[in-house]
């Protein structure tokens, strides 16, 4: 009697369960790399095109966040310093240092200094600075103690389940409009804790963070 069914299928069963292992295996991997800080660029830490340390200007002479980054109270996006605003202070200090040489360059000819982004929302994303700091949320909140940073480096996830978390109980970060660019300071200085605080604010200010998709993807 004939075979019903040619040879090669012989092979099929085996060969159906080692696609399906792959499909596994790729499953996995790829979603055990969609967890890992590697995905969501934590630790990312470009080299810039000059050497500016937030450890220095930051932290030893206690510049205000806002010196450099002035829209991040009025604008939804932050805005990188102006060659100008680093004049500011460079056409007195260090000027000859060879370290600030394209600083000086870009004042002359007007070009700006092309500076590598670290922290960048996708397209589809829609989040506002100004909304966030003008109701407690502080730098250290999303950037970590940049304060401390010689070259930046991106310190949160700022993934969608990491804001969600934030939106869900806005409380664990608020804190009073004076101290949000004090990347030092903590809810203990004033005598009380980030729970208790940071749910006076919340009703305070009646913060209600949108936690459906529309508040993000519009």
């Amino acid at each position: 009697m004939a075979n019903i069914f040619p040879k090669w299928t012989n092979q099929l069963p085996l060969k159906v369960l080692a696609g399906a292992a792959l499909v596994v295996t790729a499953l996995t991997g790829g979603i055990t790399y969609y967890f890992t800080p590697k995905y969501t660029n934590v630790g990312y830490q470009p080299v810039q095109p000059v050497p500016f340390s937030h450890a220095i200007h930051a932290d030893q002479l206690g510049l205000d966040c806002r010196y450099c980054h002035s829209y991040v109270e009025k604008a939804a996006h932050s805005n990188v310093p102006s060659t100008q605003t680093c004049m500011n202070c460079h056409s007195q200090i260090k000027q000859n240092s060879p370290r600030l040489a394209l600083v000086r360059e870009s004042y002359k000819s007007g070009k700006p200094i092309e500076w590598v982004r670290i922290h960048k929302a996708p397209d589809y994303v829609y989040f506002n600075h100004s909304a966030h700091v003008n109701r407690g949320v502080s730098c250290v909140s999303c950037h970590g103690k940049i304060n401390e940073m010689a070259v930046v480096y991106q310190d949160q996830p700022q993934s969608m389940s990491w804001c969600l978390d934030c939106h869900r109980a806005p409380e664990n970060h608020l804190r009073p409009l004076q101290y949000i660019t004090n990347l030092n300071w903590k809810p203990e200085d004033i005598g009380t804790t980030q729970k208790q605080l940071g749910q006076e604010l919340k009703d305070r200010w009646g913060v209600k963070p949108p936690v459906t998709c529309n508040g993000c993807h519009r």
